[in-house]
């Protein structure tokens, strides 16, 4: 290990694990970067001022607020709300126009939980290659489906235009390693965020570097072990949301280790999750937050301490129970 600079892709064995993620991805089509840092990259080399854009919503706030300064038009493909937090291919349709520069997905979803549907996958991939559209994907929680079957292959894989973002914060429970990656076939647009790189960080830790090269080494046992603790900590959130259920819509995610259920009626969450971190010291992301409906809360679910927080929320909740 020295601790000199490294090199700006990244260290070329830390190159080569991460392509072994995929099936066409080589350790030339992979940048080495910090997660939010490969979206400001991916969106500065893809866009241009005037783009039409469609960007998933609710989602992470960059996704959007990035091409929204660079002075894009945005379109917003949104859950359907009565099979909430279904995403329909038919809604992402009407949606796209003959100048539609950019797709912004991102699977599984963040902050729902939600994935698409093998069937759905292949259209979105059909779709995109038939018109010509490039696609942003935000894969940052792959590897956390709940059932293998709902895996699905990486958008870099299925489309020579597309760029995907993966990293280790999420799928591998890691993110004090800031560690991440762009992958794409596209030899030119490759160029451009490699060119980009120069004017982040330049090049990663070294420590970093290393350590992601033993996790991405030892993927299978550290992913497994992630899951379980989500998969945990979810049997908890069934049991404790179906205790409650007067009080609480809870949407069961199929992937990731995060959710957005709601306050029943018509209740705004802001005040309520305020309170909650304040009294209990547990802490919830009003759904005003992501953009979505008042009475929607994200709650995370993918640390060990889970049951001492939801005990904090047990209390808060039967403190209150007249109320919000």
């Amino acid at each position: 290990l020295s601790l000199a600079y490294t090199e700006t892709a990244g260290h070329p064995l830390l190159r080569q694990a991460i392509a072994g993620l995929y099936e066409k991805i080589v350790p030339e089509h992979v940048l080495v970067v910090a997660p939010e840092e490969g979206i400001f990259i991916a969106l500065q080399s893809l866009l241009k001022p005037g783009d039409h854009v469609v960007a998933i919503w609710p989602g992470y706030q960059s996704l959007h607020e990035i091409p929204r300064k660079l002075g894009c038009a945005l379109s917003f493909w949104k859950p359907e709300k009565k099979n909430y937090p279904r995403f329909s291919i038919s809604r992402l349709k009407s949606l796209l126009r003959k100048e539609t520069r950019l797709l912004i997905v991102n699977f599984p979803h963040n902050p729902t939980g939600a994935i698409l549907e093998k069937a759905d996958w292949e259209e979105l991939v059909q779709m995109a290659s038939e018109r010509g559209i490039t696609v942003f994907s935000d894969e940052m929680y792959r590897f956390l489906e709940y059932d293998s079957r709902d895996c699905r292959p990486g958008l870099c894989d299925l489309l020579p235009k597309a760029v995907t973002l993966g990293g280790l914060s999420k799928g591998f429970g890691l993110p004090g390693l800031r560690l991440g990656w762009l992958a794409t076939q596209d030899p030119k647009l490759f160029l451009r965020m490699a060119a980009w790189r120069d004017y982040t960080t330049i090049c990663n830790s070294a420590p970093s570097e290393v350590l992601g090269l033993i996790a991405l080494r030892n993927r299978e046992k550290i992913t497994s072990r992630h899951r379980k603790t989500i998969l945990a900590n979810l049997d908890l959130l069934d049991r404790f949301f179906e205790r409650h259920e007067d009080r609480f819509e809870w949407y069961r995610p199929r992937a990731g280790s995060i959710a957005l259920p709601a306050l029943k009626g018509k209740r705004d969450a802001t005040r309520f999750c305020a309170d909650l971190v304040k009294q209990q010291g547990v802490l919830l992301v009003p759904g005003k937050v992501f953009g979505c409906q008042a009475n929607r809360f994200r709650i995370g679910f993918g640390r060990k301490n889970l049951p001492q927080a939801l005990e904090q929320f047990e209390i808060f909740v039967k403190k209150h129970r007249i109320g919000y």
